[in-house]
């Protein structure tokens, strides 16, 4: 039987969790994994790490005003539970971000060896 018939007549739920998304607004939004909300419903012990990234040069030369980061850590494991991020290229970004992090999101070091970018990344 075929996955969608199988998950039709079993009833099934896909699981979407780790996979991104993407608002093409102007500067884009972009976020893989969970919110401050849903995490905090679902009752994991988190940090969250902010970065304003609008003095960057990536979001300066294509003339935004407006950048930013925001990623959810798990205490205790380290392991990236969500990643949000605002400003030029988010979608690409995000999109990178979340193939290259396995399900559910690693360890907040080794995402960091799987994807090392750095501020001047863009096209």
């Amino acid at each position: 039987m075929g996955v969608l018939t199988t998950n039709l007549l079993d009833r099934r739920t896909p699981n979407y969790d780790g996979l991104a998304s993407a608002v093409f607004s102007l500067p884009p939004l972009a976020s893989a994994g969970l919110t401050e909300a849903a995490a905090r419903g679902a009752g994991l012990a988190f940090r969250t790490s902010r970065q304003d990234t609008s003095g960057w040069f990536n979001t300066r030369r294509v003339g935004e005003t407006t950048a930013g980061s925001k990623v959810l850590i798990e205490e205790g494991t380290d392991r990236i539970i969500g990643a949000h991020l605002l400003g030029p290229h988010a979608d690409e970004v995000i999109a990178a971000l979340s193939m290259r992090a396995p399900r559910p999101f690693a360890s907040s070091r080794a995402w960091a060896r799987r994807f090392a970018e750095g501020p001047g990344m863009g096209g």
